[in-house]
């Protein structure tokens, strides 16, 4: 099964509509969002193409091949215009390694969960990376929108136990067996 992995829409029905070529061109069998959605956040610039129903319309079409895992910018009433329901965290088995995946505002690359097994896999800091960490596999997804730190607005992908981040045109910038 191959995965495709988001964070921080953050309101671009422009990023959206990206992302959701991305899925097509990739051959994804699930998207796992994690987290910031619709919203653009206190301390963000509103993104290109800001428009949060249009994200919406976007992301139902693929209700039934997502995983979205809540970030801290995505409230309750963001469930109301979702087919979709969001997660607080998630774990997959993958090519037989264990991957724990969090929106990024509860743990980090600093602040690994207990028993995260194989691979922690999150978003929230808009900066794309793929690292090790001891015998865990640490990597951030960057942002769809708004990325940070002079990295590319980028995703993932993960297929057999290969992560590979790569930038919107589909890209390679890192790749990395879990």
């Amino acid at each position: 099964m191959k995965f495709l992995i988001a964070s921080d829409i953050h309101g671009s029905k422009y990023y959206a509509s990206l992302l959701e070529e991305r899925f097509a061109a990739e051959g994804a069998d699930k998207l796992i969002l994690l987290g910031d959605i619709y919203n653009h956040g206190p301390r963000n610039p509103l993104p290109e193409g800001y428009d949060p129903m249009g994200v919406a319309t976007i992301l139902n079409r693929h209700a039934a091949e997502m995983i979205v895992v809540k970030g801290n910018c995505d409230s309750d009433v963001d469930t109301l215009i979702s087919d979709f329901t969001f997660v607080s965290e998630l774990v997959l088995i993958d090519g037989g390694k264990q991957i724990f995946f969090q929106h990024g505002d509860k743990y980090d690359a600093e602040h690994l969960p207990k028993n995260c097994g194989d691979a922690f896999i999150y978003g929230h800091y808009h900066t794309g990376f793929i690292a090790r960490k001891g015998k865990v596999l640490v990597a951030n997804c960057g942002s769809v929108s708004l990325p940070k730190g002079g990295t590319a607005h980028s995703y993932m992908t993960l297929e057999n136990g290969v992560l590979s981040l790569k930038d919107m045109s589909g890209a390679l910038i890192a790749e990395e067996r879990i």
